[in-house]
Order: structure tokens, then sequence, then C-alpha cells
């Protein structure tokens, strides 16, 4: 494979799993009029295969999964289910009516014959273990944000191996780290693991947590966008709105009598305290706020949803509340639908419920008032119970009455700083991922650029190359190196740049093999014959959510492998203690840890040591390198006997180059000790040869083997260390310089 051709195969992000489908074939329905924007969505959702629509309520995502899946059905022949919040399960059958899908509500397996399409709630999930369905959609999926929560775990068992999956919601919160890992998981895209490594770094010892890796912004949008579409309006990926404009949305906060006074305080507060006291406070304020709001829906003719979030506010307001219907959590899964379908009929004026039993969902367009008794800190129930009413196809205008006391106000006040946020976070993500949607769905590929910039410096004591090593080494001549002496990136264990030429920026551990073989031999190529190639390195630790296990991945013994397999002779290797206190502080490895250790020493391990690999290209070397007890010599016998050993002791651990900081991104540089480089260049080279990196990063190599005056060459790709190797590379020359005038001054 040429490398051109490697690096357009690297870029593409190819989770595709489904097949095409074409466009005259979708129903009608979803390409008349303004509805086309929901033909293109399910025939580029087909062919992913797995995939998910994050697009806002009113948008049709119903029609959308009920028409992906039944072509996905009827092409592979297999049979879907769709899980889905209660109640929601017979709007979707009616939905799906429309479009000439038959869907059947079960129970459980029993009730599944042949390849049909099936319908049941997450609260049956149990009973479909023993049933293989080839499809599934997760209808409301925003019930994976819970990171430890039970549906999920269930959800990731029952479905791991359905070939074809859909996952559906209006508020996924892409802020939300575990949610979209969650997601990505159920999907099959990648493990959770995978894409925190390959997209987020851990500042938890900052307090901060997981943050996104400052150059991965514009590659975790590109990545985003070939497996969901993240809309809220269809000209989010280049169709008309018209017929999508929502009517006014009339917030207002009515305030009861009530006065809170904390318990064991005499005078009132506008601040409850802590979750017991919103606990207490509501409590306390029930019977006032439902007096407050009952008088003002008996009055009104309009239909009426009235949200709750404790029982008793429930009970209290379906006395006071004239043809109202009270849902529980604890009704039977037959009255809870009926229920609603009543209400949805016209029959019933009044729904009284909680936000997590209709709150997801439902279409309740038909009423255009509501109320909240009371008020919790969740934004996403808040504005879920919304978007019942207040959705694309709403006609009226939309009142929503906040029945809050005094002290309430805080919360209400964290409600509506959510809603800002996330408002203003939702905006920014369509916004990064419009141009890369709007491509997937157009031409089934995602533009990717890669700027690479290229830029030659030098110095009378170095050159300094930016760029990719693997084509910049062409330009140097066939044994012309005395030395290399570099540290490659260790698999993909981090990642430095959102360039596909980074030999870290690699999906799994082959590809990076198959990126660092076109450097190998170029390698072997420009190092004179008979001289070393020094590689240094460190055993990888395997990850469990990664690699399926916990242990070590053997890098050291792959780096022999595949220098060996290019014409290199493996020569020898020293090794260079590590502080394995040091390491456990740094890394949190099970294996280091005192707690561990006092456990059970069986998940006890060594530190990870540092290697310094000797590879030598075969014949005799033109130029001996002389060391010895002479005048002059840089290595003499006694220096000989300590690096003989195999075991560079006199390394320490924190001597090198200071690192760098920008633009809020990680600062992994890993500088290779200047002392290792340092008996490494004078021990293989003599003065005056040229030594060779190609992961030039800040300047170690060149930097230290400017002081023992040799020349350098380094590559580097990023241009933010590249700027720092020059600065590095300059100071050694100006350092050398005043040390040879010392000397003959």
């Amino acid at each position: 494979m040429k490398y051109d051709d490697f690096l357009k195969k690297k870029t593409e992000i190819d989770y595709d799993c489904g097949f095409d489908y074409p466009l005259e074939k979708i129903h009608s329905r979803l390409t008349n009029g303004n509805w086309g924007y929901q033909a293109a969505i399910v025939k580029w959702a087909v062919r992913k295969g797995r995939a998910a629509l994050f697009e806002d309520c009113g948008l049709g995502k119903t029609t959308q999964q009920v028409e992906w899946l039944r072509v996905i059905c009827e092409t592979a022949n297999v049979s879907g289910l769709i899980v889905c919040p209660l109640s929601v399960a017979e709007q979707t059958i009616n939905e799906a009516k429309l479009i000439d899908v038959d869907i059947k509500y079960v129970h459980d397996n029993s009730e599944c014959n042949g390849n049909g399409i099936y319908i049941t709630n997450y609260e049956r999930l149990d009973h479909f273990t023993d049933h293989t369905f080839g499809a599934v959609v997760l209808d409301e999926s925003s019930i994976l944000k819970g990171e430890n929560s039970k549906t999920k775990a269930r959800v990731f068992k029952m479905f791991n191996n359905v070939p074809f999956r859909l996952s559906c919601t209006a508020t996924p919160s892409p802020n939300d780290i575990a949610e979209m890992s969650n997601q990505v998981e159920y999907l099959g895209i990648m493990s959770s693991s995978e894409m925190l490594s390959k997209f987020f770094v851990n500042d938890s010892a900052k307090g901060s947590g997981w943050r996104l890796k400052g150059h991965a912004k514009t590659d975790f949008y590109r990545w985003m966008a070939t497996w969901c579409v993240f809309i809220r309006k269809p000209s989010d990926i280049g169709f008309s709105d018209d017929g999508f404009e929502l009517p006014p949305l009339n917030i207002q906060a009515v305030y009861t009598d009530s006065v809170y006074i904390p318990d064991g305080e005499l005078f009132p507060s506008d601040r409850v305290k802590g979750l017991s006291g919103r606990i207490d406070e509501r409590k306390k304020s029930i019977v006032s706020k439902v007096e407050t709001i009952a008088p003002m829906i008996n009055e009104s003719n309009e239909q009426w949803m009235v949200w709750t979030g404790l029982n008793d506010e429930a009970s209290e307001a379906r006395k006071a509340i004239n043809d109202s219907v009270n849902v529980k959590g604890d009704d039977s899964i037959d009255h809870k639908i009926n229920s609603m379908r009543s209400f949805l009929d016209g029959k019933t004026k009044v729904m009284i419920s909680k936000p997590k039993i209709f709150g997801y969902g439902m279409n309740c367009q038909n009423s255009h008032k509501m109320a909240f008794i009371g008020l919790g800190d969740s934004f996403e129930m808040y504005y879920q119970a919304i978007r019942r009413e207040y959705r694309f196809g709403q006609k009226h205008p939309v009142d929503v009455y906040l029945v809050l006391t005094n002290a309430e106000q805080s919360i209400l006040a964290n409600v509506m700083r959510k809603e800002a946020e996330n408002a203003e976070m939702i905006d920014a993500v369509v916004r990064e991922m419009a141009d890369f949607t709007k491509d997937e769905i157009q031409t089934g590929t995602v533009k990717y650029e890669d700027k690479m910039e290229i830029k030659i410096e030098t110095g009378n004591k170095w050159k300094a190359m930016l760029g990719d090593s693997c084509e910049t080494i062409k330009t140097l001549e066939e044994n012309s190196v005395d030395l290399s002496i570099f540290s490659p990136p260790f698999f993909s264990l981090y990642t430095y740049s959102p360039s596909m030429r980074d030999m870290g920026n690699s999906l799994n551990d082959e590809e990076f093999w198959t990126h660092f073989k076109f450097l190998i031999p170029e390698l072997h190529r420009v190092i004179k014959t008979g001289r070393i190639c020094a590689v240094h390195c460190m055993q990888v630790p395997a990850l469990l959510g990664k690699d399926g296990y916990i242990g070590i991945k053997d890098f050291r013994g792959d780096i022999i492998e595949n220098f060996s397999a290019c014409g290199f002779v493996y020569h020898g290797e020293f090794v260079i203690p590590k502080n394995p206190q040091a390491q456990s502080i740094r890394t949190h490895a099970k294996g280091l840890t005192f707690t561990q250790f006092e456990k059970d020493t069986s998940w006890s391990r060594p530190a990870l040591l540092d290697y310094m690999l000797i590879f030598r290209k075969p014949g005799e070397s033109v130029e001996p390198i002389r060391k010895g007890d002479f005048e002059g010599s840089e290595v003499t016998r006694d220096d000989w006997i300590d690096i003989a050993s195999g075991i560079l002791s006199h390394v320490r651990e924190t001597y090198t180059l200071n690192t760098i900081k920008y633009d809020g991104d990680e600062r992994h540089v890993c500088p290779l000790q200047l002392d290792v480089i340092d008996i490494i260049t004078r021990l293989y080279t003599n003065p005056g040869e040229t030594v060779y990196s190609p992961f030039g990063g800040i300047g170690s190599e060149g930097y230290q083997a400017i002081l023992n005056d040799r020349f350098a060459i380094l590559g580097e790709l990023k241009p933010e260390y590249f700027a720092q190797m020059i600065d590095n590379l300059k100071r050694a020359e100006h350092e050398l310089s005043v040390k040879k005038n010392e000397l003959f001054a």
C-alpha cells in the first residue's frame, strides 16, 4: 500500500453496516412538502445500519424510526423491536398506520410471531430475553444517561449482538460524556474507554474530570456526524424551515402566600438549603400551591397538563381540580395507557402526573396549557414536560404556569440557568456539526482536511523539518545519519494531534503498526552501515474496556520484531529504572497501589520500566567510533563498566526539557531524559557526526546532541512543538558556543 492510500484509508471513518436504499422507495409521507429532510435522514440511517437521531420535539422522529425499521426488516428479512417509554407505544402504532406500517404491541416473547415489527415498554424488557431481533429502536434513548442504571445494563446485554440499531431522543447532552459514551456503546460504534482515550483527557486530579482534548474538538464533531444526526430544525442539515415555526411560549411563575421558615430558625428565607430543605418546603406548601392554581384551571375551558413531583401533590390536585385524572407510578400499565388515551381524545380535561411517567415521547398538542405544582432541579424533566405541548405542529401559544413559594425562586433560577446553558451548548454543537452532517447525508462521506504545515529551519548545528516524518525523511540521503535516537508514540496510548499523519492518532494497535512500518525502512535506508538506531520505549498497559483485560502489552517485543523484519539487527538494550511510587501517583495503576498491595498482591506488579532498544544496521562502520582511556575521550573504561551493566541507574527521571501549554490542550509531551540522550550520543557517535530523530517533539534529542557537539536533524509534525523545538535548538547552540569560548579563553 502506498503511503497516500494508507492516509486516505485512515481518514475514512466507516461505521456503515447497513445498505443503500433508493430515496424514491421511502414512503411519500416523508418526502412530501417540507418533510424531505425526513426521507434523507432515513436513507442515511439505513445506510449506516446503526445510528442516532438527536432531533428536537416535533421533527418526526417517530415516523422516521418506523420507516427505518420497515426498510431494515423487509430488506434484511428480520424482526424488529421498538422499545419506548410508557404509553408512547399506542401513539407510535397510530403514527405507523399513516405510513402503512403495522406494529404489534407485545408484552413478552410469546407474542412475537414471525418477522414482524413489535413494540414494548422499557418496563417489560425482562420478558424479551429469549427472543432474537434483527433490528432494535430505542425511543427516548436519553434513558441511557444513567451511568450505572439497570435499564442501561439490560439494554447493553440484550442488544449487544443485534445487527441493526437506532437510538432516538430530543434531549441528548453532548456535554454529558457518560451519556455520549453510552450511546456509542449501545450502537456498537466503539467502547466507552475507546471514546475517552481518543477524544478526552482526564483532569480529575484538578477536579475537572474528563474534558475534550484541545486539539480534538473538530475531530470529535466530525466523528459524531458519522453516526448521529443532531438538529433543532430542518435548515441545520440544508432543508427549508417553512412550516417549522414554533408559536409563542409563555412561562409565568405564580407565587403562593406560603412563607418558608427553615427548621430551627425564626425568620423567613428566600432560599431553601439542600435536598432535604427542598423536599421539606415542597411538602409544607402543597395545599397553598393547589389552592393557587386549581381555581384558574377549573375556570378554564381548555385541556391542561398538571405536573407534580410528589404523590401528595398529585392527590391534593386531583381532589381540587374538576374533571381530572391522576396517574401514579404504581398504577397498572393498562390504566396509564387508557388514561393518556382519554386525555389525547379530549375526554379528560386535566391530566395530572409526574414528568418521569408521561414527560417523555408523548405528542400532546391537543392541549396548550400546563402547570407545574412545584419544581425540581432537573432541567431535562422540565424541558421534556413542556415539549409534550410545545413542539413543531402546535397551533396555539403554549402557557406554562410554575406554582412556587418565595423560597423556591432559587430552584427556578437554577433551572433557567441550565436551560440557557443547554440552549447555548446545543446551538454550538449543531453549528460545529452542520457541515459535517450535510456531507454525510448528502454525499455519504465527511470531508477531512489535514492542514499540514511544512517548514524547514536551520542553524549551524541543526536542521529542523516541520511535516510528516514518513515523508520528510525521504529528503535525507542514503547512509547519511550516524545515529538515530527517538521515542515513538506508544501505540495509541496518547493522541497528540488531530492529524491522521500522527501515528498516535490510530484507532488500534494494528493501525499504529501499519503506520510505523512506513517509517522503519526509511530509517534503515538513511542510517549508515554498521551504525545504531536507538528506540526508547516502555511496556504499555492493557485496559479492560479497550483491550478486554487488565495487564501489560509487549510493546518492547513488537518493536524488536518489526525493526528486525525491516533488516535491523537487535543489538541489545538498556534498562532505565522508574520510581514506582511516582508512577503510581501519576497513573493510578491498580497494580502499584498500597491499597491493592494490602488487599490482594495477586494484582500487584512492578513499575513499568523504560527501555532503550539498540538496533544496528548490518555491516562494518566506515568510520570507527573510538572511546577509551585517552585524552579527549568522551566515554572512559570506567564509564563503560557502568554503562555495560545495561542498567542506566544514574538517569535523573525528571531531567528533561520543559514542556509547553497552549490553547487548553493536553501537555503529554513525554520528553526523553537528557541523561539518556547524552549517554547514547556520546557512546555511539563521534563529535561532529549527525544525529537524527523523526519524532523531535520539543527538541530533546537535538538539544543534547548539539551540547555534545554533534549535528542534529529533527522532524516534527505538530507546529506548537516545532516552535518550542526551534527555541531549544537555538538555546543549545548558544550554550555550546559559550562553552567553547570558555575553553579557548
